[in-house]
């Protein structure tokens, strides 16, 4: 079987390499990554032909059914914590001898099916703590002398091959006690007495001595003296009992030493038969089991019914296989093989009736175990004697993987089993469960997994203890169990957990694979006794409160254990989690708290909002804007009235020898004193017209095209300045607007009149073009001695004219 799959391994190397799980180290060698959360590495099947890198933390590494032919002492080194190490179905042919030299925690070492020609002592010799070795299936055709000394706790030993000739003394020299030992040697021709014999105690012992039980009696005696004893489980492979060589080698042996025998793909006559039961008769024997039965007589064993087998408490039969069915004796004739015992195992033996006088003859059993044969419901009633006093004494009947259908059928029989308490009856084509049922009073176990149920009933006895639904269509539990401790489910259409308060006293809860999107404390509140939870392999909904949950009880910090496996948990959603396992995701604090996030976000944001309109008022940045947007505004107006003035091919209109800018605090000076004294009609040169904004703008027009107009149509601006002109609103936002335009053309046309004294430093640093202005053009002020005045109105009418 694995050189089978090792085969199919390698027709897909090349796929297995196109999977992604392999990749170059510097040195050469490929590496594995393909390890889960328990580091256990699974190498196997990739196509490998030299030992990877893997972590060397890793404690399980599975490199079997690759192509590797070689170990070196280079190829294991620091994997210190390594406790199974597999290289089954490879090509080894050579080990270097200090290959396992750090591998000090290796417990379990598999070498089968290779091409180990010689096997050497010091590949072992390093292993103290080496509990299992399996050396099958290599060509070598000895041990070699004190192979295994020095493995103290080796207590499984597996070897032989094909070719396997000899055996002495020497070669199991350490060996001391085993709890299972498999010798697989077809081709032995020496056996030195003794060998096997310094092994005890030896709990199971496994045979496969084909060709030598057909040629070679008194090796195979030598062999079975050596190991028969009552603590022994006897365990012969490959047995063909078709002549009386197989049958006279367990008289000679004393097949009686032994109280448990087993057989593995037996083939046997009517003769093999009978004579085996009269090399048992009276013996110690107490049980018997048949793994692979093929019988070629037709079940004619008569001449052994008087065969007293009444020490035998267990008999197993699996897969059986008649070769002449037709012919074969009825099995009630072969009441003598069942009458005795306690527990019968009659399994995948194509059995369609069993009849109730062969079950009323077993009058003692208590265990019965009839699954994948081929029972219905009506030889099931036939079996059970349609309810009839029978099996009066059974405890446990296995009847799954049989062609049965009506529930209602298996209670109405099973409620005349007076004693049962456990019952399976997976793999059955039920459909429904009927409303009511009927069962025996002492029943603790029901299995009905693997059917077709859509719907539970309260047809579930309420003295179950354990109960299994496991791969059903259930979508819903809705029946009270008070005294259910296990509950399966597994493999359901479940889209929550069923309610808690329905079983008390549940402490086991399976529920893989169904439809679960989460679960959180408060579904399992309703569990008061709840110990352990599956609930793997669902397309969970990742979100903040589940994976919290999840991760708390992965770190073993709620009040539930989950028994299965970290990796068992994947994300489903949201996408950009799909696939990742649950114990490694970490979600920020925006995905989890949204809420709380947008709240502070907007706080936050206003926050610094209202800082940032502080900063920009204090900085007089709306002014700044205001401004602008007016300047654009006004100067559109002005390149329009330019363009129709081009238009017309006329030239701009002078109106006005000066534009005067003042605050309305300063208006009496300016009606007072400037205007009278600058247009006064008896100025012998010519009198002055001045544009001021009460008088001159027109109504109904925006201020500001009012401004532009009369600066356009002046040839100077005056500015009466004043602690009254930087502190109006109006010069803020209106006046000093057209003084930023007039100061872009230039500022050789600007007259600054001081009413008062007053610096640049009293000037707002926004009005930052006026202040430049105050620093580089001579100014006039307005002097408050009266004999001064003379010469301030000469100075500016000189100014005005360009004099």
């Amino acid at each position: 079987m694995r050189r089978s799959l090792g085969c199919l391994c390698s027709m897909f190397f090349h796929l297995a390499v196109c999977w992604g799980q392999r990749s170059n180290t510097d040195d050469g060698r490929d590496s594995c990554t393909r390890c889960d959360l328990q580091l256990h590495c699974n190498c196997s099947c990739r196509g490998f032909t030299q030992v990877p890198r893997v972590t060397d933390e890793a404690l399980v590494l599975d490199l079997s059914f690759n192509n590797i032919s070689e170990v070196t002492d280079d190829d294991l080194r620091g994997h210190a914590f390594l406790r199974v190490l597999d290289l089954h179905g490879n090509s080894l042919a050579s080990i270097h001898p200090s290959a396992f030299g750090s591998l000090w925690s290796l417990e379990e070492l598999d070498l089968s099916d290779n091409q180990l020609t010689v096997l050497n002592h010091r590949w072992f010799s390093e292993l103290g703590a080496l509990q299992q070795l399996n050396l099958l299936n290599n060509p070598y055709r000895h041990l070699g002398s004190s192979l295994f000394y020095g493995l103290v706790r080796l207590r499984v030993l597996e070897f032989g091959g094909p070719v396997l000739e000899e055996l002495s003394r020497g070669d199991l020299r350490g060996v001391t006690q085993l709890d299972r030992l498999t010798l697989r040697a077809n081709n032995l021709i020496r056996y030195e007495s003794g060998t096997l014999a310094g092994i005890w105690p030896l709990g199971r012992l496994t045979l496969n001595l084909q060709r030598p039980l057909l040629t070679d009696s008194s090796l195979v005696s030598a062999v079975l003296n050596d190991v028969l004893s009552p603590e022994t489980h006897l365990t012969l492979e490959d047995i063909y009992m078709t002549s009386k060589t197989p049958i006279q080698i367990l008289r000679d042996t004393n097949i009686n030493r032994t109280r448990h025998l087993s057989l593995r793909n037996c083939t046997v006559s009517d003769e093999a038969v009978v004579g085996f039961l009269m090399a048992i008769n009276g013996s110690p024997l107490t049980s018997l089991s048949i793994d692979g039965l093929t019988v070629t007589g037709e079940g004619r064993w008569a001449g052994a019914n008087w065969t007293d087998l009444r020490s035998m408490d267990e008999f197993l039969v699996r897969n059986l296989v008649l070769q002449d069915v037709f012919t074969f004796f009825l099995i009630g004739n072969l009441y003598f093989l069942v009458q005795n015992q306690r527990k019968i195992s009659l399994i995948n033996a194509k059995l369609f009736l069993l009849s109730c006088y062969s079950t009323r003859l077993m009058k003692d059993v208590q265990y019965l175990d009839m699954s994948d044969n081929l029972l219905t419901d009506l030889t099931l009633g036939y079996m059970l004697c349609n309810g009839d006093d029978t099996l009066t004494d059974l405890r446990v009947l296995n009847i799954s993987g049989n062609n049965l259908k009506s529930l209602s059928t298996i209670s109405r029989l099973a409620a005349r089993l007076t004693k049962l308490t456990h019952l399976d009856i997976s793999r059955g084509g039920y459909c429904s469960m009927p409303p009511r049922c009927s069962w025996p009073a002492p029943l603790r176990y029901l299995n009905i997994s693997s059917a077709k149920l859509t719907t539970a009933t309260p047809c579930l006895s309420t003295t179950l203890e354990v109960l299994d639904l496991s791969n059903n269509d259930l979508k819903s539990f809705t029946v009270s169990l008070p005294l259910l401790r296990e509950l399966h489910l597994s493999g359901n259409k479940f889209l929550s957990f069923p309610d808690g308060r329905l079983f008390p006293n549940l402490q086991t809860l399976t529920m893989r694979s169904n439809t679960l999107n989460l679960f959180g404390g408060s579904d399992l509140q309703s569990y008061r006794r709840l110990e352990n939870l599956q609930a793997g392999q669902n397309k969970f909904v990742c979100s903040c409160d589940f994976v919290g949950f999840l991760q708390l009880l992965l770190k073993g910090g709620g009040d539930v254990v989950l028994t299965d496996k970290e990796d068992s948990y994947h994300c489903d959603s949201p996408l950009y989690l799909q696939g990742e396992s649950v114990s490694r995701v970490h979600l920020s604090i925006i995905v989890c708290h949204q809420v709380l996030f947008v709240s502070v976000s907007c706080g936050v944001a206003l926050l610094l909002a209202s800082l940032v309109c502080v900063l920009l008022w204090r900085l007089h940045a709306f002014w700044y804007l205001k401004m602008i947007w007016a300047w654009l505004k006004a100067k559109r107006s002005s390149q329009q009235r330019q363009r129709r003035r081009n238009d017309e091919g006329s030239e701009a209109l002078i109106s006005f020898d000066a534009f005067v800018s003042y605050s309305e605090q300063d208006a009496s000076w300016v009606e007072n004193f400037l205007v009278p004294e600058l247009e006064d009609p008896s100025d012998p040169l010519q009198p002055l017209t001045l544009c001021l904004h009460k008088r001159d703008f027109l109504p109904g027009q925006w201020i500001v095209d009012n401004i532009l107009s009369a600066i356009e149509r002046s040839r100077r601006t005056v500015f009466v300045l004043s602690k009254n002109f930087v502190r109006s609103s109006w010069c803020r936002y209106e006046l000093d607007f057209s003084h930023f335009r007039f100061f872009d053309a230039g500022g050789d046309e600007a007259i600054l009149i001081l009413l008062e004294p007053m610096t640049k430093d009293d000037v707002p640093k926004r009005f930052c073009k006026l202040r430049k202005l105050m620093s580089s053009t001579t100014y006039l002020e307005w002097p408050q001695e009266e004999e001064r005045r003379e010469e301030f109105w000469r100075s500016l009418r000189n100014a005005l004219r360009g004099e």
